[in-house]
């Protein structure tokens, strides 16, 4: 694959960094209601990532997990979305994941999930829960359409930001990191290098790129000689394991 011309991660102090900060201090503060100490005005990346995990978690119904996904978001932001992750976990073909969310995003543009989100709703400027989340989905259905036509155009040589955006707001983030998946669905390296070397977000562009590479292929396609040089490798099998049981 060509080399792309620069690399850049996120530099400290971004408007996500700044919205986790904030949220950690209110709740610190004010109590654990993560609907209190969530930033409406936020979409940061941050919210994407810890949305991806729920779609991999075992054991979930639909229902829950769709639940589950914009009540990690609000941690920090009032942004949604995990069902992105768990379709290729279900043997989704790659080439179609694109359709596929935006069918799913079409289906559910106006479903506010209250078990879960309660009275979030009430802290934006939205007149009903249901215009709250139709107003989040179609952000999400718009840069969709965007990246179906970019998944058919792109170069791997292109820089996927050009498509995608830079990746720091969740729904570019969701875009640019779902953009190098199916450039790459059966090399799952290159598609985190492909992400990795961007000129937007890129450790959160490649965290995300990742969760897709991961769950189409699964664990194994990484070699073992990359999966032993893995940063705070203990750190993470302790937990993986009490996942996995």
């Amino acid at each position: 694959m060509p080399q792309p011309e620069r690399c850049s991660a996120s530099p400290s102090g971004t408007p996500s960094a700044d919205t986790r900060l904030t949220a950690r201090r209110l709740r610190k503060e004010e109590g654990p209601r993560r609907q209190d100490a969530g930033q409406a005005g936020s979409k940061g990346y941050g919210a994407t990532l810890r949305v991806a995990p729920i779609g991999l978690v075992p054991g979930l119904r639909d229902e829950q997990r769709a639940g589950a996904a914009p009540l990690q978001s609000v941690l920090a932001a009032s942004h949604p979305t995990a069902h992105a992750v768990r379709l290729p976990a279900a043997d989704t073909d790659p080439a179609g994941l694109v359709g596929q969310l935006r069918a799913y995003a079409v289906d559910h543009r106006t479903r506010y999930h209250h078990t879960w989100l309660d009275d979030l709703w009430t802290r934006s400027q939205d007149p009903s829960p249901e215009h709250f989340v139709a107003r989040g989905r179609d952000e999400c259905l718009a840069v969709l359409d965007r990246l179906q036509e970019a998944v058919r155009t792109v170069s791997p040589a292109t820089d996927p930001c050009q498509a995608g955006g830079e990746g720091r707001i969740a729904e570019e983030a969701l875009a640019t990191g779902l953009l190098c998946f199916p450039l790459f669905p059966d090399e799952p390296v290159t598609a985190l290098r492909r992400a990795a070397c961007t000129a937007g977000d890129s450790d959160s562009i490649a965290c995300l790129t990742g969760a897709f590479a991961g769950a189409w292929p699964g664990a194994d396609a990484r070699s073992a000689d990359r999966t032993g040089r893995i940063e705070y490798r203990g750190d993470l099998l302790a937990p993986g394991t009490l996942w996995d049981a």
